[in-house]
C-alpha cells in the first residue's frame, strides 16, 4: 500500500506539467494505495491509465478472507524451474485465467466472463465483462469471438477439419451470433454438455482471438506487402504457418500476443530464462478492491531436469512440484533449513501413479491379439503384488488400488478400484491357461499361440526412478506367471510416437488425468477419443478424426465406450450424465484396459519460507484443477513484497 509520506515526495519530485494520465495534466495527486507499486510510476508519467481505467466495470471479486486465506502485499518474483523451454505452457496452466473455471466444488463459475445463461442444454449466451481490456490495453469484445469463429474456425486454411470436436454435435456446428459489444451465443439444435468443461479445461478450447492484433497476420485483413515481409521474418512457408505461430497461446511463445492471463510473457524463445510480467489489465482483484496477481513476476530456468531437485534444495525455487517426486521427498525435507523452504505434500489427482498400458492397435500382430482377449489383461494385473510395490516405493503411504476415479470423486465406488487388482498369482496362470498361453519353454516362460516366447517390452519415459523401480518389482511378479518383461526407457516424445506408430507393445503413464471428475465432466479419456490415449491411440484417432484417420474400433467393449461417450454429449440432464458415467467407469474396471498399480500417492510440493496463500493441503492434478491453477496462485504473495513504494531523492 502506498503511502502518504510517498504521495508527498512524489508530488514535490514530479512537476504539475508532469503529472499525467492518459496525457492529460493533473490538478492535483490521486490516491494511488490500492495500485501495485511496480505501476505507479508508469501512472503518474502517463505511460499507463490508473486502475479504474484498467480494471473492467465488474472485475471479479477473490473474497479471500471467506476462502480462509490472508490479503497480501504486493512486489517480489516468484522462481520456478523447469527441464524443457517447453514447459513454459505450465504458466498458462497454473495462472487457470478462463471464460468459466472450476472451483474447489467441482463447480463451472464465470472467470473472465462475467456470466453465461443456457437455455435447454444447447444454447449458451456469453456475458463479457464491461470494460474489459487485453494486456496491451486494446478492448476485450465480442469482435474476438467473431474473428475466431469467422477467420479460423471456419476458415479452411486455418482449420482444415472445422471448429475443434468440442464445437461440433452429431456433426453439427452451432450456429454463432453477435448479440452485442459484450455478449456472444453459440446455439446447437441438440445439448452440447461439453462445451462449458471444455472451456474451463486445464488446456482449454479457445473461442477468441485478440482480433486487432492478429489480423495483420491474417491474409483478408492485412497488406500484402506487410504480410509477405512477415512470412519471410519469420521464415515460415505462408500466411497460416505464421498465424499459427503469432497465435500461439497455450505455449506463450509470442510475448507481442495479448494475454489475459495474471502474467504476461516477455521472453521469446529459445531462451534458458523466462520472464512473465504483471498483467495490467488483468480482471481480479481482492475484496479490498486491489488489482491481483499480488506477485510483480514469475521466472522459469530451464535445465536439466534430473538437476531440479537439487536446485530446489539449494533454495533455487520458491514453488515447485514438476520435476520433484516422492522418492525426492527425504533429500527434500533434510534441506529444508539451508534452503529456506517447507515441503508440504499434496495427494495427486490422477487414477493411478503408475499405470501400465497395454497397446491394443501394437502392429505386432501375435501380441495384438494376445492382448485384445480380457482375460491376458486381467492376469497381467492379478499378478501384481501391489502391497509389496506400495511398502517399497511409498512406505506404505500410497493406496493399491486399479486407475479409477478418487475417493474424492462424486462418482468413486469401491467396486472400481479393488477390480482384478488383488494379488492373486493362481488365478492369473489360470487365466492365462485358459486363453490358450498354456505352453512353456524350458525356462518356464509361456509361449505364445504363434509359438514365440511371452517376452513384453515396455517402454517408459523414464522421467522419475520410481517408475524403473515399480517395472523391476513387476517384472519378478510376472516371471513367476510365465512372462518376461523387459523395460525400455526413451524421451517422453519418441516414447507418443511410439505408441502410436504401433512400435509399443505397452507402456508406462499416469492413470485418469481427472480421477476427481464429477458427472458435468466429459468422460473422453474412459473411451476412445484421441491419438494420444496409450490403450488405443488408433481407434481414438479415428474418433476424433471421424474416420478420416485411424482405425474403426472393432472391439465390443470399445464399441459401446464411444457411444455411450456420444450418449453424454447428448445428454440433458445431471442424472443421464451420471448413469453413462457409471456404465463407462464399470465397464474400464471389468476390461483392465488399463493397469493401474498404485493411487492417491503424495506429490512433494517446496513453498518458500516467505510465500503466503499455499495451501498446506491439496490436489496435485492436471484436470480439473490445473495444478496451482484451482488455488488461485495470482493470491500467492510474499511476506516482505513491497508492501508500500518509498521514493528518495537522490
Amino acid at each position: 500500500m502506498l503511502t502518504r509520506r510517498a504521495f508527498g515526495i512524489l508530488s514535490l519530485l514530479l512537476p504539475a506539467s508532469g503529472l499525467l494520465r492518459a496525457g492529460r495534466a493533473l490538478a492535483e495527486p490521486r490516491d494511488l494505495s490500492l495500485e501495485p507499486p511496480s505501476f505507479v510510476r508508469d501512472i503518474w508519467e502517463g505511460r499507463l491509465p490508473e486502475l479504474a481505467q484498467r480494471l473492467p466495470q465488474d472485475p471479479r471479486v477473490i473474497d479471500l478472507p471467506a476462502m480462509g486465506r490472508a490479503p497480501g502485499h504486493y512486489g517480489g518474483t516468484m522462481r520456478m524451474l523447469m527441464g524443457d523451454q517447453r514447459d513454459i505452457r505450465m504458466m498458462t496452466v497454473y495462472s487457470y485465467a478462463r471464460l468459466v473455471v472450476f472451483d474447489l466444488k467441482g463447480d463451472i463459475v464465470p472467470d473472465i466472463l462475467a456470466k453465461v445463461d443456457i437455455e435447454q442444454g444447447r444454447i449458451f449466451t456469453l456475458h463479457l465483462r464491461k470494460g474489459h481490456r487485453w494486456s496491451d490495453g486494446h478492448p476485450f469484445t465480442s469482435e474476438d469471438f467473431r474473428y475466431w469463429w469467422d477467420d479460423v474456425a471456419n476458415n479452411a486454411h486455418l482449420s482444415p477439419d472445422g471448429p475443434p470436436l468440442q464445437l461440433v454435435v452429431k456433426g453439427e456446428r452451432p450456429v454463432f451470433e453477435v448479440v452485442d459489444e459484450t455478449t456472444v451465443r453459440f446455439m446447437w439444435s441438440t445439448p452440447n454438455p461439453g462445451f462449458l468443461p471444455a472451456l474451463a479445461g486445464a488446456q482449454p478450447v479457445l473461442i477468441m482471438l485478440p482480433a486487432h492484433y492478429m489480423k495483420q497476420f491474417h491474409q483478408r485483413y492485412a497488406d500484402p506487402v506487410r504480410l509477405g515481409a512477415l512470412i519471410r521474418g519469420e521464415r515460415v512457408k505462408g500466411w497460416g504457418a505464421l498465424h499459427d505461430r503469432m497465435a500461439r497461446s497455450y505455449r506463450p511463445e509470442n510475448p507481442d500476443l495479448p494475454t489475459l492471463s495474471a502474467w504476461m510473457p516477455t521472453t521469446k524463445p529459445p531462451a534458458e530464462f523466462f520472464v512473465f510480467k504483471r498483467n495490467p489489465y488483468y480482471h481480479r482483484v481482492d475484496e479490498q478492491g486491489r488489482q491481483l496477481p499480488y506477485v510483480d513476476e514469475v521466472t522459469m530456468s530451464i535445465g536439466t531436469s534430473s538437476l531440479i531437485p537439487a536446485k530446489v534444495a539449494a533454495g533455487a525455487a520458491d514453488l515447485q512440484a514438476r520435476y520433484i517426486s516422492f522418492a525426492d521427498y527425504t533429500f527434500l525435507k533434510e534441506g529444508e533449513h539451508n534452503g529456506h523452504y517447507h515441503v508440504r505434500l499434496w495427494e495427486r489427482g490422477e487414477g493411478a501413479y503408475v499405470t501400465l498400458v497395454p497397446n491394443l492397435n501394437v502392429a505386432d500382430p501375435g501380441w495384438r491379439a494376445v492382448l485384445r482377449d480380457v482375460r491376458v489383461r486381467r492376469a497381467l494385473s492379478v499378478a501384481i503384488n501391489r502391497r509389496d510395490i506400495n511398502q517399497v516405493i511409498f512406505f506404505g503411504l500410497g493406496h493399491e488400488g486399479a486407475n479409477t476415479v478418487l475417493p474424492g470423486s462424486p462418482l468413486y465406488d469401491s467396486r472400481y478400484d479393488h477390480a482384478w487388482a488383488q494379488y492373486d498369482p493362481a488365478l492369473a496362470n489360470k487365466l492365462l491357461d485358459e486363453a490358450g498361453l498354456d505352453k512353456r519353454d524350458d525356462d518356464g516362460i509361456r509361449l505364445l499361440p504363434n509359438g514365440r516366447r511371452a517376452e513384453i517390452t515396455i517402454e517408459t519415459a523414464g522421467d522419475n526412478t520410481e517408475e524403473t523401480d515399480i517395472l523391476e518389482l513387476v517384472g519378478y511378479d510376472w516371471e513367476k506367471i510365465g512372462i518376461k518383461l523387459y523395460a525400455r526407457g526413451v524421451q517422453r516424445d519418441l516414447l507418443r510416437r511410439s505408441v502410436i506408430a504401433g512400435n509399443a507393445t505397452m507402456a508406462v503413464w499416469p492413470g485418469l488425468d481427472n480421477a476427481t471428475a464429477g458427472p458435468n465432466m466429459p468422460p473422453d479419456s474412459l473411451a476412445p477419443t484421441s491419438s494420444m490415449q496409450f490403450q488405443w491411440p488408433l481407434w481414438g484417432q479415428y474418433v476424433d478424426t471421424m474416420g478420416r484417420e485411424g482405425e474403426k474400433p472393432d472391439l465390443p467393449a470399445a464399441e459401446k465406450l464411444v457411444d455411450l461417450a456420444k450418449q453424454w454429449r447428448r445428454s440433458v440432464t445431471p442424472e443421464e450424465r451420471r448413469q453413462i458415467w457409471e456404465k463407462m467407469l464399470q465397464i474400464n474396471a471389468d476390461q483392465v484396459f488399463t493397469i493401474g498399480i498404485v493411487n492417491r500417492t503424495s506429490q512433494p510440493v517446496v513453498v518458500n519460507d516467505r510465500l503466503r496463500n499455499v495451501p498446506e493441503v491439496g490436489i496435485y492434478s492436471f484436470e480439473p484443477g490445473a495444478y496451482f491453477g484451482i488455488y488461485l496462485i495470482d493470491t500467492f504473495w510474499f511476506e516482505d513484497g513491497n508492501a508500500a513504494l518509498e521514493v528518495k531523492r537522490d
